[in-house]
């Protein structure tokens, strides 16, 4: 623990608590820091080494991003502590003939020379691309669809990826990606891992180490910015964030390991605990393609929201880690204790619970995706144990919510989550016995436990204790889905392996959610 609190040292209480004050004063003093610019002659160095990301889609526009690093692992990027004015253009074609919007943004070094441009005023429903301009260098161009018209009868094609841990493989799965045809990629979180670097080479858990950190494991705000500049350098994850607009949530890694609300997964709780959490949510909004609705104060964040495709889809985007008890009977997983049926336990908490609810009642949509974090399917291990980390620690609150679905007549209802580094199809019960009320689709890891393999050991036994699980495998990749007006498509895509580069892409299962019907059908 003293370790802990030597990271934290360099941490400011008042500075790093300030929340939203903090960004509006930064906005107010924007006429002064800019007469400190640097000049804009010619950058003897790329400033975009991290790439360009877009992010949270509407029907006039999206967020897009970059973070000026010349030096992107040294500290505060390479960059000096002066404001720098960047220019953004975006066009209707890759050469940028046809420029529809420009203008000029300052990238701060408050927040690492992060730049958030949310544009608006686009059509809607098509492909746009965008780069950043400084000193005579240019980014690498982004390209982004908008939103359908709010009635369009659209379809929309998403990608479901998360749990890259650059220890355990390369991020081949995200060239996949980024070679797909789709309008959006739901980022489920551990976008980071805060551990400390192994040598490669070096064996823990089974695994062995592909590629190494750099440094010690996360505490502070440059730790956090440090680790998320090194994923951001994969050349694989960069083409995947220039090709298309991503969603992003975060779930446990990218603050500490199975952290729940106020608790660390070490049981780190108080201002010891808030100062990690504020420096890993600031160096987060740093380095995501998201609004400034999702702007931390301090150890909070608002990361819940909702976006519309046409009049089929209600993609609702959820905070499974930030209002949630912590993991009852010690975590782990475990045959259940008395505190896992308690009747008040909480997984949203009670405001964004009823947020979800009111809003899937209310949007019109035929289908209310719930993009998340753990699995909320039931998944009972043969020996009665149950995974505390995910729904099935908390099933009273999977009950109120598939409940609360019910009872305000939301219909197709889909679930999409990750976490688990094996890929899932199932539908959702609120209690053992019921009827199916949902249906989940698991996306696997894009590299975390490296290669992997068809099944794991039990396999066979657990989907025998479990049948409303369809399908599972436990290769590296993603989920690609398409929601139409009558029906969900998914494929399960996989690599057959992470330790080497060059893998291929192969398709290890299809399913079909027809409206109307919770049920899976083999496509």
């Amino acid at each position: 623990m003293a370790s802990v609190r030597r990271h934290l040292a360099e941490l400011s209480r008042r500075g790093l608590l300030r929340g939203a004050t903090g960004l509006a004063g930064l906005a107010a003093l924007g006429p002064a820091l800019g007469q400190r610019a640097m000049a804009q002659g010619a950058w003897p160095r790329n400033p975009f080494t991290l790439g360009v990301a877009a992010g949270d889609p509407m029907p006039d526009g999206f967020v897009i991003w970059t973070r000026l690093a010349p030096e992107p692992l040294a500290p505060d990027g390479g960059m000096p502590p002066l404001a720098v004015e960047v220019a953004w253009q975006v066009a209707e074609d890759p050469g940028f003939a046809r420029i529809v919007a420009q203008g000029q943004a300052m990238a701060r070094p408050e927040l690492a020379h992060s730049v958030h441009v949310e544009l608006e005023g686009l059509q809607p429903q098509r492909p746009y691309f965008y780069r950043f301009l400084l000193g005579g260098q240019s980014s690498p161009g982004g390209q982004a669809r908008t939103a359908p018209a709010p009635q369009a009868a659209a379809s929309l094609r998403l990608v479901t990826a998360g749990c890259q841990h650059y220890e355990h493989g390369l991020f081949t799965a995200w060239r996949h990606i980024a070679q797909e045809e789709v309008d959006l990629v739901f980022h489920y979180g551990d976008f980071i891992y805060e551990y400390s670097a192994r040598p490669v080479g070096a064996v823990s858990g089974g695994r062995s180490t592909v590629r190494s950190h750099a440094g010690g494991e996360t505490f502070s705000l440059a730790e956090y910015r440090a680790r998320h500049a090194q994923y951001r350098l994969d050349p694989d994850l960069a083409a995947a964030s220039a090709a298309h607009a991503f969603a992003v949530t975060f779930d446990d890694h990218e603050v500490a390991n199975n952290w729940t609300g106020g608790i660390g997964g070490r049981g780190e709780a108080g201002l010891e605990f808030d100062l990690r959490k504020a420096a890993a949510f600031q160096a987060w909004y740093e380095h995501m393609p998201v609004r400034r609705t999702a702007w931390p104060e301090g150890p909070r964040i608002t990361a819940h929201r909702r976006l519309a495709y046409g009049r089929h889809v209600a993609l609702h985007l959820l905070d499974t880690r930030g209002h949630r008890d912590d993991q009852p009977c010690g975590d782990g997983t475990k045959p259940p204790c008395a505190e896992v049926f308690r009747a008040d336990a909480q997984v949203l908490g009670p405001a964004q619970e009823a947020w979800l609810l009111d809003g899937a009642a209310t949007s019109g949509a035929t289908w209310q995706v719930l993009a998340q974090q753990v699995p909320m399917f039931a998944r009972a291990f043969p020996n009665g144990a149950i995974a505390m980390d995910k729904w099935d620690g908390y099933p009273a609150a999977r009950a109120r919510l598939l409940h609360g679905l019910r009872d305000r007549g939301v219909a197709n209802t889909v679930v999409l989550s990750g976490d688990v580094h094996s890929a899932y199809a199932a539908t959702i019960a609120a209690e053992p016995e019921g009827p199916p009320l949902a249906t989940e689709f698991t996306a696997t890891s894009i590299s975390s436990d490296g290669d992997g393999s068809e099944q794991r050991r039990g396999t066979a036994a657990l989907l025998a204790a479990n049948p409303h699980i369809a399908f599972h495998n436990n290769r590296r990749g993603y989920a690609l889905h398409q929601f139409g007006g009558d029906r969900c498509a998914t494929v399960f895509r996989a690599v057959p392996f992470v330790s080497s580069p060059g893998a291929p892409v192969e398709d290890r299962g299809r399913f079909v959610v027809e409206a109307g019907a919770p049920l899976l059908h083999s496509a």
